[in-house]
């Protein structure tokens, strides 16, 4: 769409300009509907006809999972979507049925418990949830179009709204009483900022240096992998490479190769193969020694932990908030970031509901920093989780462990071990992956007394294929 024809928003309309089409930016949309005549999305690329991977993504390559957590807030959000996605050939995943994971003490044990997702591509799930916002005319979408900077009031207290530029250079200036940024890693909020008179938000960034490569396969070779997703866990400190199998729609494999500590996986054919080879089980490599590919091989290496502290700024302009992976990115290892965002978009749904409770419809005064900080929140566990976990690598930059993550490195470990054997243990393991209970809730009393009373068998490693069968 040429920015010359962009549709007028009326006087007495609200309207609402959201800065990126990805999962964060396209929950959000929907949120805002509730609370908005008009929500307009700002995308610079062209989106595919069909669900396919675009430039500004380059991460769609890769596997993603939709924590279970994230499959309920989205089903809240978009009614229908997981008969949608099964419609279109996702399959159901109990995620302790059928995702055996390799952990300290072996594999992990197979059982239903109703934790499931619906396992798809992450751009089949980005374009449904676009699919389903464009049959809203409240919503509009302009591609192609990138946003160059904000616009401020007289006194740039406050954000009115952004000029864009569209791919023939045309630009133009839209107006919005909300203005969000949903654009991920890249980001120019800081610039932005910076160029109203504000300051940049510091920033803290944890590197383990985990790289990628990944395929997809029609077929697998073996009929020793009887499940739907597969884990093999970095271990640290001797056991840098992992990997992970995943179906996803169309009866179709991800396979991901996981590196940490600058051990990136080969993405040429005779590498791939050979980084299965040096895994703790070689399930993997028989796996796709005979598979049937279907797809380049893709690396990506942009993995760090950052977290960019707007809720620390003393000063913001209001009107204007920043959320998903624009504020704080996780190590995609741990699968987290789509299920964050989605809850960073209820935050949102939140504050703007409270807001109008406090004050006229259109006074959203106050919004930007109180939404800020109840994001930085919600942050904190994932990034706990992520970071924490990172630490075990001697390897990682941007900090070190404390005493305090030391002690809870041992007492994981602890959990993992048990979690082994005990089907138990095991599920509040999930739950708590899956952003279904709280980390708290390894200290539960039940798990507690299984970990400290644990007879302290010597760790095994089950390497085997026949272990997932």
């Amino acid at each position: 769409m040429n920015v010359s024809n962009i549709d007028k928003i009326e006087n007495n309309q609200t309207h609402a300009i959201v800065i990126g089409s990805g999962i964060a930016g396209l929950v959000t949309a929907q949120v805002l509907t509730k609370h908005f005549d008009q929500v307009t999305v700002i995308e610079r690329d062209r989106y595919p006809e069909k669900p396919a991977a675009r430039q500004g993504v380059p991460q769609s390559y890769q596997s993603h999972v939709l924590l279970t957590q994230g499959q309920l807030i989205l089903e809240q959000l978009f009614p229908g979507l997981k008969a949608e996605l099964a419609d279109k050939g996702s399959p159901l995943t109990d995620w302790t049925a059928d995702c055996p994971l390799l952990l300290l003490g072996g594999w992990s044990p197979r059982f239903p418990s109703g934790i499931t997702t619906r396992a798809c591509s992450r751009n089949l799930l980005e374009s449904v949830l676009r699919q389903r916002l464009t049959h809203n005319d409240s919503v509009k979408f302009l591609e192609k179009t990138q946003v160059t900077s904000l616009l401020g009031n007289v006194n740039n207290t406050a954000v009115t709204g952004v000029q864009i530029k569209d791919a023939s250079g045309s630009k133009a200036e839209l107006q919005a009483q909300l203005v969000i940024d949903a654009s991920g890693r890249s980001s120019k909020t800081p610039e932005w900022l910076q160029s109203l008179g504000y300051e940049k938000p510091k920033e803290t960034v944890i590197n383990s240096f985990l790289g990628y490569a990944t395929r997809l396969y029609e077929s697998l070779s073996s009929d020793a992998v009887n499940c739907k997703a597969l884990y093999l866990m970095p271990q640290a400190p001797n056991h840098s490479r992992g990997a992970t199998l995943y179906q996803v729609e169309g009866d179709r494999w991800m396979v991901s190769l996981i590196g940490v500590g600058r051990d990136y996986p080969p993405t040429d054919e005779t590498g791939f193969l050979e980084f299965t080879q040096s895994l703790v089980s070689p399930v993997v490599y028989e796996a796709i020694k005979h598979g049937q590919p279907i797809s380049p091989i893709y690396g990506y290496q942009r993995t760090e932990n950052r977290w960019c502290h707007y809720e620390q700024l003393t000063k913001l302009p209001e009107n204007f908030v920043v959320l998903g992976d624009a504020v704080c990115a996780f190590n995609p290892v741990y699968g987290q970031g789509m299920t964050v965002a989605t809850i960073g978009a209820l935050t949102l749904d939140k504050c703007l509901g409270q807001q109008n409770q406090w004050r006229s419809h259109k006074n959203l005064t106050g919004l930007a920093r109180r939404f800020q900080k109840q994001l930085a929140k919600v942050n904190e566990v994932p990034w706990m989780m992520a970071t924490s976990d990172d630490f075990r690598w001697s390897t990682t930059e941007g900090g070190k462990p404390d005493l305090i993550t030391r002690l809870m490195h041992w007492y994981l470990d602890q959990v993992m071990q048990n979690a082994s054997e005990n089907p138990q243990v095991y599920q509040v393991f999930i739950e708590v992956i899956h952003f279904l209970k709280p980390p708290t809730a390894f200290f539960h009393p039940s798990v507690l007394a299984q970990v400290l009373f644990r007879p302290k068998n010597q760790v095994k490693i089950f390497d085997t294929p026949e272990m997932v069968s």
